[in-house]
């Protein structure tokens, strides 16, 4: 069965000089600033699409590449996983990192790596960015 998330996001001025309220409405988590110097320059204290896109893949990652793992034979005792996402103004999302350090009894670095590869292809939000690079370091730990 599909589920349906939402969050929306009140935006107040114009881009340069104006600011805005992200809402996730599903999880009622929170509402957070976002403003173009957070996005384009330094936080401030405020999140930005990117942040929000980097923590959508380190989770969606994580949970792909555990699964991956656990069918393989080796459930992971630990991944631990950070999403860089790059923005360019001017040219949008020109990357993504993905980094994950993981605790895998029995695993070696070669499989950890094939199943890490797997996991970076094959989870939803990376299936959903194809239109740009993701890159992957997977280590054991």
């Amino acid at each position: 069965m599909a589920t349906v998330r939402h969050a929306h996001t009140v935006w107040e001025g114009d881009l340069l000089k104006g600011k805005g309220v992200v809402t996730l409405d599903s999880s009622g988590l929170g509402s957070y600033e976002v403003s173009w110097p957070a996005r384009a320059e330094e936080p401030n204290g405020k999140t930005s699409p990117e942040e929000l896109i980097a923590a959508a893949h380190s989770s969606c990652f994580s949970m792909a590449f555990s699964n991956g793992l656990a069918k393989a034979g080796n459930p992971p005792t630990r991944l631990e996983t950070k999403a860089d996402v790059t923005f360019q103004p001017g040219e949008g999302i020109t990357g993504i990192h993905l980094t994950v350090r993981g605790e895998v009894p029995g695993l070696d670095a070669d499989e950890f790596q094939a199943l890490a590869e797997d996991a970076k292809k094959n989870c939803p939000v990376s299936q959903a960015l194809t239109g740009t690079t993701i890159t992957l370091t997977a280590e054991l730990a």
